[in-house]
Order: C-alpha cells, then sequence, then structure tokens
C-alpha cells in the first residue's frame, strides 16, 4: 500500500491519520477536510460558549502545521471532496479558497465525513438568529451573536445531548432559556422515571421546559423570532439553537455506489471495510452494531469513532483487526447534575422483545458520614433467567461516572447480576462505601433471581388489586413532608413486629420505604411470620419519579 486518502478529520479521520503513520513511516497520506480545522474538540464546544473554557484555542487539538511535524501527514483544509471514482481509484476535489478542481489518485482510502444536524422542513428554520452547533465556525457565530445582540431569552429545540449542553451553557450566561422537546422525556438513552430526574433539576435551575411540545415555524419580528408551536402556543425568543439530532453524511459513499444500511449509515463489516474492499469508513456516518442485541444501530459518540479509526488504519496496512460492536456508553452533565447510561434501556428490550428485570437502588455516592455525600439513583436491567447484565442508567450529582463505566466494562465482559455481588471497589470515605452502590444493586438483583426477595414496580403500586394492601413502613414524620401513597397504612417498620396483628393474612402486602432498603427489611419480618409480600424497589423516591409529570 502506498497512498492512503483519508476524507475528513475530527475524531475518525484524525486518529486513523496518526495511526497510520505509527504503523508505515513511508506511505504517503493524504488527508481531506472541507472545512478549516482538521481535529478539534467538538464536545468541548459549548463548554466555551458558557465560558466554562476559557481559552478558544485550547479546543483546537491539532492544526495541519503540527500534525505535519509529527506525522507527516498532507493535510489540505478547504478542500472538499466531490466524487469518489471507484473504478479509477481516485477522488475529484474542489479547493474551496481559489474553486480549482483535481484529482487525487489513492490506493486504500478512509471515510470519516461524520454527521450533519437534522434540518427539518421547518418553515424559517433558515432564518438570522438560528443556529446549530457542529463546529468551531458554528460555535463563533452563536457567540458573535450572544456578544453583539444581547438576548435575554433564548430557545432551544431538542434535549439530546447537545440541547442540553446548549441549554445550560445559556442558562450560565444569565439567559433565560425555554426547552422545547417532542418526546415526553429529555436525554432518550434513559428511560422516563430517570429522566424525571433530570427534568427536575432542569426546571430547578429556571429553564422553561416543554415536552410533548415540537416546533413548527419561525417567524422574523420586530420583537425577536416567534416560534409556532405543535401544541397551539406562541414564543417570541431572541436566539434559536436547533439540536433535533444529527443524521450520517452518506452522499459521497451513496455517489460511489458504496452499500447503506437499513439505518441510513455506510454499511461496514467488523473490519470498518465497506462494500468496496479498497474503502474503509468510520465514525458518526457508519453503521454499528449494538453489542447485546446485533441489530444495527447509529450511535455518533467519539470514543466509538476514534477507535474506528485506529483499526481501520490497522487493516489497511494488513491487519484483521475487527470492531467489537457499540453498546452506546454516555454521559451527559445538566448543571450540578450528571445522567449516564450504558447498554439497553427498557423501551430497547420492550421493541425488541428481550425478556428483562429491573431493579433501582439509590445510595450514596461515598461513606454517608463523609461531608460531601450525594445520593447515586442506580437502574440495573438484566436477564431474568442467568442474570446476565443488559444495561444501567444513573443520575446524581457526585459519582455517576465511575459506577457507569464499571458496568460498562461488566456489560462487555458478560457480567452478571451474581458478579456484581463480589465487585472488590475502592473503599475510603471520602471516595466510596464498604458496600458500594453497585454492590447493593448486585444483592438485590441477585435475591430476587434466588427467590429471597419478591418486587413490585411503580405501576404496581399505583393500581393495586382488591387482593393488595399497601404498607408504608416509614416514620410518619417522612410522610408530612413527601406524602404517601392513596389507602397507604402507616406501620414504621421499627414498630411493625409488635403490630403484625393490624394487617390482614388473606391480602397480599405491598412494602414501600423511601428507598427500599427498610422496606426489605420490613417485607422478610413479613414472609417469616407468614405473610405474602412485595417490596417497592426503589421506594417511594423511584414511585414519585416513575409518576411525575412535566
Amino acid at each position: 500500500m502506498k497512498k492512503l486518502v483519508i476524507i475528513g478529520g475530527v475524531a475518525g479521520g484524525a486518529s486513523a491519520a496518526a495511526r497510520a503513520r505509527r504503523l508505515n513511516e513511508e506511505a504517503q497520506i493524504v488527508l481531506f477536510e472541507r472545512g478549516e480545522y482538521i481535529s478539534f474538540a467538538n464536545c468541548g464546544l459549548p463548554y466555551h460558549v458558557s465560558g466554562e473554557i476559557a481559552d478558544r484555542d485550547a479546543l483546537v487539538l491539532q492544526t495541519p502545521q503540527s500534525f505535519k511535524a509529527r506525522f507527516n501527514v498532507d493535510v489540505r483544509l478547504h478542500n472538499e471532496v466531490l466524487a469518489i471514482d471507484r473504478q479509477q481509484r481516485c477522488v475529484r476535489v474542489k479547493n474551496r479558497v481559489t474553486g480549482e478542481t483535481y484529482e487525487e489518485s489513492f490506493d486504500a482510502l478512509i471515510l470519516s465525513p461524520g454527521a450533519a444536524p437534522v434540518r427539518p422542513p421547518i418553515p424559517g428554520l433558515e432564518s438570522p438568529g438560528v443556529f446549530s452547533l457542529r463546529n468551531l465556525p458554528d460555535m463563533d457565530r452563536i457567540i458573535a451573536a450572544l456578544d453583539q445582540n444581547k438576548p435575554t431569552h433564548a430557545t432551544v429545540v431538542g434535549g439530546g445531548f447537545i440541547g442540553l449542553e446548549m441549554m445550560e451553557a445559556l442558562r450560565e450566561r444569565g439567559i433565560a432559556v425555554s426547552l422545547l422537546e417532542l418526546s415526553d422525556q429529555v436525554m432518550a438513552p434513559v428511560d422516563l422515571e430517570m429522566a424525571n430526574m433530570v427534568h427536575e433539576t432542569i426546571v430547578g435551575h429556571g429553564v422553561d421546559l416543554r415536552l410533548n411540545c415540537g416546533l413548527q415555524s419561525v417567524e422574523n419580528t420586530e420583537q425577536g423570532l416567534q416560534l409556532s408551536l405543535s401544541n397551539g402556543d406562541t414564543l417570541t425568543t431572541g436566539m434559536l439553537i436547533s439540536a433535533i439530532g444529527v443524521k450520517p453524511e452518506i452522499q459521497l459513499a451513496v455517489d460511489a455506489g458504496l452499500a447503506i444500511g437499513e439505518l441510513g449509515g455506510i454499511q461496514v463489516d467488523p473490519q470498518m471495510r465497506t462494500s468496496d474492499p479498497a474503502i474503509f469508513a468510520v465514525g458518526d456516518a457508519v453503521e454499528e452494531v449494538d453489542l447485546i442485541t446485533g441489530e444495527p444501530m447509529l450511535i455518533p459518540l467519539a470514543g466509538p469513532a476514534n477507535r474506528q479509526g485506529r483499526i481501520a488504519a490497522n487493516n489497511v496496512f494488513g491487519a484483521n483487526d475487527s470492531y467489537n460492536r457499540t453498546q452506546g456508553t454516555a454521559i451527559c452533565r445538566v448543571f450540578d447534575l450528571a445522567v449516564a447510561s450504558t447498554g439497553l434501556n427498557e423501551k430497547r428490550l420492550q421493541r425488541a422483545k428481550i425478556p428483562f428485570e429491573k431493579v433501582y437502588v439509590h445510595a450514596a455516592s461515598h461513606a454517608s458520614y463523609f461531608p460531601g455525600a450525594h445520593p447515586v439513583s442506580l437502574k440495573l436491567l438484566f436477564a431474568p433467567d442467568s442474570g446476565k447484565l443488559l444495561g444501567a442508567q444513573a443520575v446524581g450529582r457526585d459519582g455517576v461516572d465511575k459506577r457507569i463505566d464499571v458496568l460498562a466494562v461488566a456489560i462487555r465482559a458478560g457480567l452478571t447480576v451474581f458478579d456484581m455481588q463480589d465487585m472488590e471497589l475502592t473503599y475510603a470515605p471520602p471516595f466510596g462505601s464498604a458496600k458500594d452502590v453497585l454492590n447493593q444493586a448486585g444483592f438485590l438483583a441477585s435475591n430476587l433471581l434466588k427467590g429471597d426477595v419478591r418486587l413490585c414496580h411503580s405501576e404496581q403500586v399505583a393500581n393495586p388489586t382488591a387482593d393488595q394492601l399497601l404498607l408504608d413502613v416509614r416514620n410518619p414524620g417522612e410522610l408530612s413532608k413527601t406524602g404517601t401513597l392513596e389507602g397507604a397504612i402507616n406501620i414504621p417498620v421499627d414498630q411493625l413486629r409488635d403490630r403484625l396483628d393490624e394487617l390482614p393474612r388473606d391480602k397480599e402486602i405491598l412494602v414501600f420505604c423511601q428507598v427500599g432498603l427498610r422496606g426489605h427489611v420490613a417485607y422478610r419480618m413479613l414472609v417469616n411470620h407468614g405473610f405474602s409480600a412485595q417490596n417497592l424497589t426503589g421506594g417511594y423516591k423511584t414511585y414519585l419519579a416513575a409518576t411525575a409529570r412535566f
């Protein structure tokens, strides 16, 4: 292989170029980038808008000069590849500065065109004052508009990663923000009850959150942008950030006759090779395979793109490395909260008709007696027969990242809830607990599968049957602060043993406390005395999250 051409920089293309040079000092490597930056931290863009990352240059990871000096790669900025000629093994390129068009040959080609913001056919979406955020020039335009126009109100459309990060960035700049989301929740990778914890934080930080609400049209008026919404409302705003989502940039591949997958991404094999053996594709433009289901998926994340770029370069130079699927591990900061997930969520498990069980745990991020401990709310999804881990979600102010990272590794390793009981994790009061959140989730899930506990869920306690009785085992003072379930009897857990005669033995007792721990103690007490019972996993806290409406 004498000449490698790479189309597109940033995560996939730049990592492929660097890896290619480390493998082969003699090959000619040419990287085309139609924009003005070869490698930048696109995940950091919202944090420069907010001012948290003060130095703009910190976002520029490599320049053509630094890439040439270190890796001897011929980087051509402002050069757009117009077409791929597979027969002649060349690409047609336009220099966007001079207007010149020329051809460049290749022996192997790596496509890394990325994904473009979704621009639905909404009237007025091209108006001045409407922005999307994909690259540094987009960021510069947003900051310039903020500085020049000084809007007092901005609207963000879309509750995904970019939408949430831009919502936070604008609030950090002291701007009133409305967030529009067409579905009933933000952060689609997590389930509704976990997202509701995020909704509470969003509203608590003064954001006008509008769920089940889409944008229908934009009109430029003297007062600002007038937005017509799907619920019939109108909204006047000084700036609109469109963060509806992204879609793979596949036009080059389509025009070249390369195979496109059923979800609209470039189809590749495990070696990242397209339907043409001389052409590879990586990053946001490709269709990946889900680690658990084996189904195709689109996952626009930097981690997979970097690994794919490395694997493609390895295989260009004779290796036979495989990309081992994607599990979609992700995290997002929303003000003082973190929300993260890995593997499958409940919605996807239901769509795929995969049987599952679930448990919830709310525990401290480190030893509760040490200052600074915060609750970590963890949802664990697993197979009902083997206990194999299928997915996890967590929300909290501290320690969310390390729990989801451990579970991401556990899922990839094929571990079970029984293995979670034995996880030996670091413990010192400032960092963790002797019985970590993950251990507690493992104990609870293992108890369920072994038959040591029967669990119920929020939908069951919200609608108990005639032969069921709700038992709240919290202290009366807690009930006065948070409320309780309608019709529930209150017997504090520490009094329960002496008051069992107050409970009917011809009904099933649905036990609940605040987070599930005292409920488990009460459950064991009841069944040891001959009662039929179930404990509400995650307790009243999970019930409130599952039934909240924003």
